[in-house]
């Protein structure tokens, strides 16, 4: 038998993911470095064909396109045999250089990033981050981003971990390194598939993302763009989506995030965990 007290404390960090959720609004860095690569192997992709696997570490998002049907049979058209893994360690490595320009190219902050992290700090938290981007592609992306006045308490990898998402080693390390615990104190922000089943591998607190990140695909002005009917119907299908995924929250975007920590801490101090 157990005696296991519920946690009834205040939240203790935020994990946020990088593309779609606190940079590149409509995440399309990742999108343009894949789809240059497979061009370069003979294969036109779509966006959305790339876009699929999104929130993947960068080689298993190669490996789940190259694994698809259509994507197959279009290989051993063009390459006469199947899709090895030597030829997805090519395209990784490819990428790799492609996707180092391309996460600078959009490095912009999403529009209320550093306001949602000033909450967090103000209240006592720290803030930790996980991402599909290996450690090299991170090292550049850093330096950039902390110019825009945002630097994470812990930055980390599927470099630096067994595995990447959907496997939770990413938020243990990230508790690790912020020295926080248990894990119905850490929250986890993010806008794919992949980012809450992450969360809820880690049995942390999970808000997905609608608007700014992989699954609308689209930027600022492709948003504004559309009719406020057309957009609520997206947005609406996408919120379904991760909260069939699992999701405790979906909001539209990271400048949404506040009141929902206040709910959660709430939550908490009635014994609720994640």
């Amino acid at each position: 038998m157990t005696n296991h007290t519920p946690y009834r404390g205040p939240l203790k960090a935020l994990i946020l993911d990088w593309a779609g959720t606190t940079v590149d609004y409509g995440c399309f860095a990742p999108v343009e470095a894949f789809v240059e690569v497979f061009k370069r192997h003979g294969l036109a992709l779509s966006s959305e064909q790339v876009r699929a696997p999104m929130g993947l570490e960068k080689k298993d998002h190669i490996r789940a396109i190259v694994r698809t049907p259509d994507v197959a049979e279009h290989w051993r058209v063009i390459h006469g045999h199947d899709c090895v893994e030597s030829d997805i360690d090519a395209m990784y490595e490819e990428s790799i250089t492609i996707q180092i320009a391309a996460v600078v190219e959009y490095s912009d902050l999403i529009p209320g990033t550093l306001e949602t992290v000033q909450y967090c700090r103000s209240r006592g938290m720290k803030i930790g981050s996980s991402t599909g981007y290996s450690q090299s592609i991170m090292n550049r992306l850093l330096p950039v981003v902390s110019q825009h006045g945002y630097t994470p308490d812990a930055a980390v990898t599927p470099s630096s971990v067994p595995q990447g998402r959907p496997a939770p080693w990413m938020i243990y390390q990230n508790a690790i390194q912020l020295e926080v615990y248990p894990m119905a104190a850490l929250v986890k922000v993010g806008d794919t598939i992949p980012d809450i089943t992450e969360g809820l591998n880690a049995g942390v607190w999970t808000i997905g993302l609608t608007q700014t990140g992989n699954e609308l695909g689209l930027s600022p002005i492709e948003v504004e763009a559309l009719s406020s009917d057309e957009l609520e119907m997206r947005l609406g299908l996408i919120e379904s989506r991760l909260r069939e995924a699992g999701a405790h929250y979906v909001v539209r975007t990271i400048a949404d995030v506040p009141p929902i920590l206040a709910d959660i801490e709430m939550r908490l101090q009635q014994g609720e965990e994640p």
